[in-house]
């Protein structure tokens, strides 16, 4: 990539950060955004920095197997080997998101995936959005986690057990919209079942809504 495009990425990676605080789903210096740059390299959100310090010169280059690249004085994310692992091992993912939203990851300390019970879950995630294994953080062990979870769903967020959300997407974007949809449906089913037992949807239903908003939703063109 070149660097006026790396440049633009800064950018938007900075904006994308804002819209994670703007829609509650993360608190104090939790949680991150990273992109893909090529096809060795990727930027990710510095360790510990408060989100209202952010700016396209804090987003930090790092090869991938996570060690940073080039010479920025902040430490990536201590997510940064579980960002790694998903982009060495799914070529087609170009951004991956955390957060610890409130909903989805009460879902995630109940080691309880989200059931396929609404329209909008359908569209987005094609079924229900599974929970992967517990582990620690530090290593990839919890992109490893990611990877073999999301492999048998058509789903682009996992709930890490008793830890909180990761979310991916073709770009950067798209796994921040597919973190931003998946608290909403926590929150929306975690409501109904306080008043009963949500009704399931038929499996034929969800793949034809899954098809619809994958393929037709839309402008032709836009994300």
């Amino acid at each position: 990539m070149r660097e006026p495009e790396t440049a633009a990425l800064r950018t938007e990676l900075a904006v994308l950060h804002r819209m994670l605080v703007e829609g509650g789903l993360v608190v104090w210096t939790a949680g991150n955004v990273s992109a893909r740059v090529s096809d060795d390299a990727f930027l990710i959100k510095p360790s510990g920095v408060p989100y209202a310090d952010l700016t396209p010169d804090s987003m930090v280059l790092c090869d991938l197997e996570g060690k940073p690249l080039g010479e920025s004085p902040l430490k990536p994310s201590s997510d940064v080997f579980a960002h790694a692992y998903v982009y060495r091992h799914r070529p087609d993912v170009g951004g991956v998101v955390h957060t610890h939203s409130t909903y989805a990851t009460a879902w995630a300390a109940r080691d309880e995936p989200i059931p396929c019970v609404l329209t909008a879950m359908a569209d987005e995630f094609g079924g229900e959005i599974p929970v992967g294994p517990f582990a620690l953080i530090g290593g990839d062990d919890i992109g490893r986690g990611i990877v073999e979870t999301l492999a048998g769903h058509r789903s682009p967020a996992v709930l890490m057990r008793n830890h909180g959300v990761f979310t991916i997407g073709a770009d950067a974007r798209a796994a921040v919209k597919a973190a931003v949809m998946c608290e909403d449906v926590a929150r929306t089913v975690h409501l109904s079942r306080q008043l009963g037992e949500p009704l399931p949807m038929d499996a034929g239903d969800i793949d034809r809504l899954y098809d619809r908003y994958q393929n037709v939703y839309g402008q032709r063109g836009r994300p």
